[in-house]
């Protein structure tokens, strides 16, 4: 642990900390949505599990960065003249992801608008293991991301350059389970919150989809498809969908508040209204 009487460290540390657990908040989103599905005693430990497996599956890419870094070469390419690519492990895996996404946020929509009310027995039928098997193929998704994150934010170079490779990994993990502990703090109120209130449920579906759509797009710009000869797919900077997802949450928010806050209507003849009923009750 020398590597934090650096004072650069500690940025670094601060720093990765704070992108981590803003990578974070799709995850924890979808956590809620999941583990809302299950029995109350259940929903805790679906929490947990996850993001205890987002931090196991951050750690281990961290040690096989070398992999990582591997999987962005191309292994098949293809030009079909109005259409061309190259197709690369870590292409597939995001643009699974984003497909998975789409389909689970899309069909969680249409069951809460179109479906059968929900039951006690039915919340159980859908299984903690299921569940979290849910999460695990959503984390590895999301442990990409979040581990490409830190690899660009912390330089790996010998000093006084970077870090070295010992040190930045120390930061990486420092950084990754510190992000962990604090989305494992905020994690149960979060799927509280979203759980009581079935306009957020919706909002963060509809998150869930732009996420999807951001994944699909990364992916596309990853395998460097292009349609004829210059129509090249980019990615979508996160940077939007973040102020997006924060924008909604806002008006969601002063929403809440309002229909908190509204007194229930009043008729202007209400008043003569009750009276005459009154009296009219007083004579029979």
């Amino acid at each position: 642990m020398e590597i934090l009487s650096n004072p650069d460290a500690w940025i670094a540390l601060l720093t990765l900390t704070f992108l981590e657990i803003i990578l974070g908040i799709d995850n924890i989103v979808f956590l809620s949505i999941v583990s809302g599905k299950l029995k109350a005693e259940d929903q805790p430990k679906a929490r947990r599990i996850g993001l205890l497996l987002a931090m196991l599956f951050r750690i281990i890419l961290l040690f096989g960065i070398t992999w990582v870094m591997g999987l962005k070469e191309s292994f098949y390419d293809f030009d079909f003249g109005f259409f061309s690519g190259g197709i690369s492990g870590q292409s597939l895996i995001i643009f699974g992801g984003g497909l998975f996404l789409l389909y689970k946020s899309v069909s969680e929509i249409h069951h809460k608008l179109e479906g059968e009310e929900e039951s006690t027995a039915g919340k159980a039928s859908s299984g903690l293991s299921g569940a979290i098997i849910q999460i695990a193929l959503l984390n590895i998704v999301f442990s990409f991301d979040s581990i490409l994150t830190a690899i660009g934010l912390v330089s790996s170079a010998e000093p006084p350059a970077g870090f070295g490779y010992a040190g930045s990994l120390e930061i990486m993990i420092m950084a990754i389970i510190l992000s962990i502990i604090v989305m494992l703090a905020f994690a149960g109120p979060v799927s509280k919150f979203v759980n009581e209130h079935p306009t957020i449920q919706i909002l963060g579906l509809s998150f869930l989809i732009l996420i999807g759509v951001m994944l699909l797009a990364e992916g596309s710009h990853l395998a460097n498809f292009k349609f004829g000869n210059d129509i090249e797919v980019h990615s979508i900077p996160k940077g939007y969908l973040y102020f997006a997802i924060f924008f909604s949450l806002f008006v969601e928010f002063l929403n809440l508040k309002m229909k908190k806050n509204r007194k229930p209507v009043q008729l202007k003849n209400s008043k003569i209204m009750d009276e005459k009923l009154t009296n009219d009750d007083f004579l029979d």
